[in-house]
């Protein structure tokens, strides 16, 4: 690195964002879907994984902790990446404990933070299939030995796992691990080589880093975050299953890896929102709106590939490499393959948790409520303890490709990063639903809710929200609390509200979908706002060069995606005879089976045609069709009542090309 480019890294500015998170206890779900989703991990699904994240039945993942500390002896077992996941599952521990204050989690958050203290080397080195190697007498073994063992990966969850810590309970214990950490890194890389540079293999640290200087106000995380994303430039002969063919700032595609790509990119956003780099926002835009308009399931899933090559199809054949869980070409978009992991999914919600902080932007809330709604709330099963790794949008029980990922979901996945990623982030979800900034209050998405928040230009503001969202578009929010002066209330109104009405204390205010609704007065207690979305259900279809997509349609209603699951389907009726016409009504209803969730009812058509044999072609055969009464239920919600088929897209009859 020049000494130049060091210096201009030593005088990075910080920004300020248009909107902020509010803090951990401020916001909690009290009703409905949203609230059933955090009570249902609260009560089963964080028991369950806190037993297998403390046990040794499947894996380790705090025992190794314990033996890189010399308190017990035996190997490391497990990926390299199980610490990191550790720090996932502690800072859900941690949302959970900060919304619900239930103490009986307080000794758990207590002997995490011990045992990983306790493995920290004395200069700050912590990654145990290292240490646990050293310590076993494998003096080969060292620190960034191998870019593919995942310690940037690890350090960024412990650094985020210390500033959500410290913000939850106020200490300073886990903040002290994470500084030693972080001093280590920077004393690792003070002077970086193009090996080093490598060393940025699902790279988590950027947002760790960023999340350090946020609590403690050091500017010397940022100013490493900064020195370490710059490091990339220095590789040569890169590949995109890393991202690291082109220096960033010659990016304009989503590519690779899907999980490494959007925690790559979320990392970027982060610095753009804490530095005001504008180099950096040129990349960030193109690469995102690459990924929305060519590369995106309706569902928010993405990552569609389970093995690709990028560049695909390239003159330039040297540059090729072979990548996992991939990115592919643009309308690229398998159903029944389709890989979606559900830590992409999450990684764009990061990624766009950072852009809607920097710019105060509706796109980047709804798409983060879209993907929250669909691909992740997918991940996990209704009772909260079983995950999904990949979430198709069709599933067959012929399907005659033998796939690495179960298609039912599983109390245990041998790759275990999605089911505490996926913890996390149902653990904080009230948090990511509002906002704040100078005298202003921000609502990204609806649910039944309590805010009370300090603004930033001081003040309390507290309101109740009542709704049944996302199955009612109809929102009434009941202000408990404000300043004596005028605070602004942003509401999002989706793009797909047309018609969309607010009422303040009865008098309508105009709003305009895809944009934030600004309510600008000085607020009394039980002033009352009524905020009215309304939900039409209605087909929709793909751009006709996604051909896995085309002359289908899928339903949606609000901000959920629907599908159809066999168990749905009248006797005799099999996933693959079914066709609808965009033409036919959708009608929406709560008599679904899944505790008064939103469904779809309509009338399809049954087609009656020869079976297929062992031919791949054949002269068309002739087709009976009869009209049958079908049910689609949320996507988020297929695969809870055993084993079936599925499909989010459906064969249309007419009117789609």
């Amino acid at each position: 690195m020049t000494g130049s480019l060091l210096l201009s890294l030593l005088a990075v500015t910080t920004a300020d964002p248009a909107v902020s998170p509010v803090g951990p206890r401020e916001a909690r779900w009290t009703n409905g879907f949203p609230a059933e989703r955090f009570a249902a991990f609260h009560k089963t699904g964080l028991p369950a994984m806190t037993r297998l994240m403390t046990g040794t039945e499947r894996s380790q993942f705090l025992v190794n902790f314990e033996i890189a500390a010399g308190k017990q002896p035996g190997p490391h077992r497990g990926p390299a990446w199980n610490d990191g996941d550790t720090y996932k599952w502690l800072e859900a521990v941690l949302w959970v404990y900060a919304a619900t204050t239930d103490e009986t989690l307080r000794p758990t958050i207590d002997a995490a933070v011990t045992n990983i203290a306790a493995a920290q080397r004395a200069d700050g080195y912590l990654h145990t299939p290292v240490l646990i190697a050293n310590r076993n007498g494998d003096t080969a073994k060292r620190p960034f030995g191998d870019r593919f063992d995942f310690e940037m990966y690890n350090f960024g969850h412990l650094f985020t796992a210390a500033a959500v810590h410290h913000e939850v309970t106020k200490s300073v214990a886990l903040l002290a691990v994470a500084e030693k950490a972080a001093a280590f890194l920077a004393k690792a890389f003070d002077r970086p080589t193009e090996e080093q540079a490598r060393n940025t293999v699902c790279p988590s640290h950027f947002m760790g880093l960023v999340d350090l200087y946020r609590v403690t106000g050091k500017k010397q995380y940022l100013d490493l975050a900064v020195k370490l994303f710059e490091m990339r430039s220095q590789i040569t002969g890169g590949g995109d299953d890393n991202q690291d063919r082109l220096p960033f700032r010659k990016q304009t595609q989503a590519v690779g890896h899907a999980v490494r790509a959007n925690y790559l990119y979320a990392g970027a956003a982060d610095l753009l929102l804490a530095t005001d780099d504008d180099t950096l926002r040129g990349p960030i835009e193109a690469v995102w709106q690459n990924l929305v308009s060519r590369k995106l399931y309706p569902t928010g899933g993405c990552g569609a590939l389970y093995d690709g090559a990028s560049p695909d199809g390239s003159k330039e054949q040297k540059q090729i490499t072979r990548v996992h869980q991939a990115y592919g070409r643009d309308y690229q978009l398998p159903n029944e393959t389709a890989h979606n992991e559900t830590c992409a999914a999450i990684g764009l919600m990061l990624w766009n948790e950072r852009m809607l902080a920097r710019t105060g932007e509706a796109k980047y809330a709804e798409l983060n409520e879209t993907t929250y709604f669909n691909a992740v709330l997918a991940g996990v099963s209704l009772d909260g303890d079983k995950h999904f790794y990949t979430n198709p949008l069709r599933r067959t029980k012929d399907f005659p490709v033998s796939l690495r990922w179960s298609r039912d979901r599983a109390s245990w996945i041998s790759c275990y990063c999605c089911p505490p990623n996926v913890a996390r982030t149902v653990a904080r979800s009230a948090n990511l639903a509002y906002g704040r900034s100078n005298s202003a209050v921000w609502v990204h998405t609806y649910g039944g809710s309590l805010l009370n928040t300090t603004l930033p230009d001081g003040g309390r503001f507290a309101l109740t929200q009542v709704t049944e969202y996302p199955w009612d578009g109809r929102v009434r929010m009941s202000i408990q609390d404000a300043p004596t002066r005028d605070v602004t209330l942003k509401l999002r109104i989706p793009s797909w509200a047309a018609g969309a009405t607010i009422a303040v204390n009865g008098k309508a205010i105009d709003v305009t979908p895809g944009t934030y609704a600004s309510v600008k007065r000085t607020w009394a207690k039980d002033d009352v706002v009524e905020l009215v979305l309304p939900m039409r259900p209605v087909w929709r279809e793909a751009n006709p060069h996604v051909e896995e997509a085309r002359g289908q349609v899928y339903a949606a209603c609000g901000p959920m995606v629907y599908c159809l699951e066999s168990h749905d389907l009248p006797s005799g009726v099999s996933l693959g005879q079914i066709a609808v016409s965009p033409e036919s009504k959708l009608k929406a209803g709560r008599n679904g089976p899944f505790n008064g969730s939103s469904t779809l009812a309509v009338t399809a058509t049954a087609t009656v045609a020869k079976p297929w044999a062992n031919d791949l072609y054949r002269d068309v055969a002739p087709i009976l069709t009869k009209p049958v009464p079908i049910t689609l239920v949320p996507y988020a919600l297929w695969n809870n009542r055993g084993p079936g088929e599925m499909s989010v897209w459906l064969p249309a009859t007419k009117g789609v090309p």
